[in-house]
């Protein structure tokens, strides 16, 4: 199946969103900034445009106080540019498990008018990728009336649910740029790399790791050079795999569903992770209702869920989402994996 490719400005492009709608947001890396700007461009005309989402990076042009009549936010997870939106009311975050985001596409409980997505070029079939932010993005396309992409060269190939053919774009507007960076590594500390450590030394040989967000997890990795036969089945992926990848530290080999090839929603990191995980046919990029779900993680054995907490009371109770009244992260996948690993035969849920 081919289609001659056609390109509009981003204009054209947008005029298909009206006052009213709800439009769905790509996200982590792929959030589509040059669109976001061209969408700010066209407030005078807009007014009550819902948009939803879940981890968004770069500069996000309507989420400032004066789009406030013609945009409102209803993010399903609070990332850094939209935090201080949230926490001073001009926008809204819905509490609820990352894998359950896709029902509410699918189910028509939150109906998409309008995905905006960025994807890679082309192939030789009319294919682009969905690049290193499959996760909700997969469901909210396949759902969406409209879509609107935006093409760009730095956006990697990626294997597995990112693959979308030219002729489901309602306009495609090529437009390259850089994608936003996220270097983990350069923020561990000294007491982040002994924690990691201490996680290290709880791993076996032939585990199945998950890492969640921020520096711990990083740092973990970090610890893991001198382990065998470990493989990954996470939401996300940081620079800190590429080494155990690269070292055969990561081989997946002991995995019983998905032998042989890393398994993730989306990848947030340096230029040096996008450029890795292009065209490289040992991870695979899957919808996030498939990856994060605990029936679907318990089947690989000694699932090892390492993910961070804000605080953690003296009851044992763990709060990884919010500092006192304010809404600082969103809920995520961290129960998805908690309970997973826990079902995992010799899987260790662990919180750091």
């Amino acid at each position: 199946m081919k289609t001659d490719i056609q390109y509009s400005t981003a204009e054209e492009a947008l005029s298909v969103v009206q006052s009213g709608q709800r439009l769905f947001i790509h996200g982590s890396a792929c959030t589509p900034l040059y669109l976001m700007r061209k969408l700010a461009e066209q407030a005078d005309r807009l007014r009550d445009v819902e948009l939803v989402f879940i981890t968004v990076q770069g500069d996000i042009e309507v989420q400032k106080p004066q789009y406030q009549d013609s945009f409102h936010i209803n993010c399903m997870f609070v990332s850094a540019p939209i935090r201080e939106a949230v926490n001073s009311g001009r926008a809204d975050f819905i509490p609820v498990f990352l894998s359950d985001i896709p029902d509410l596409f699918n189910k028509k409980i939150l109906p998409v008018d309008v995905a905006l997505v960025q994807v890679s070029p082309p192939d030789s079939h009319g294919y682009c990728s969905l690049g290193v932010s499959v996760d909700i993005a997969r469901s909210a396309v396949n759902m969406a009336k409209k879509v609107v992409a935006q093409v760009n060269p730095n956006v990697p190939r990626t294997h597995g649910d990112g693959q979308i053919h030219v002729s489901r774009f309602t306009h495609m507007v090529y437009y390259e740029e850089a994608l936003p960076e996220v270097d983990y590594g350069e923020k561990t500390g000294a007491d982040e790399l002994k924690i990691g450590e201490y996680i290290a030394e709880m791993i076996e040989d032939g585990s199945t790791l998950q890492m969640g967000i921020g520096t711990i997890p990083d740092a973990v990795l970090k610890a893991l050079t001198n382990h065998k036969d470990l493989g990954v089945h996470t939401e996300m992926l940081s620079d800190g795999v590429i080494d155990l990848f690269e070292s055969g530290v990561i081989n997946n080999r002991k995995k019983r569903i998905h032998p042989n090839k890393g398994v993730t929603g989306f990848a947030v990191g340096t230029k040096r992770l996008y450029d890795y995980v292009h065209d490289n046919p040992a991870i695979a990029f899957l919808d996030i209702d498939y990856v994060n779900d605990p029936h679907v993680i318990r089947r690989n054995p000694k699932v090892i869920a390492i993910n961070s907490a804000i605080e953690v009371d003296l009851t044992g109770q763990v709060c990884a989402d919010s500092i006192g009244s304010i809404q600082f992260s969103g809920i995520g996948g961290q129960m998805d994996f908690m309970r997973g690993a826990a079902l995992s035969e010799g899987g260790k849920p662990i919180i750091a």
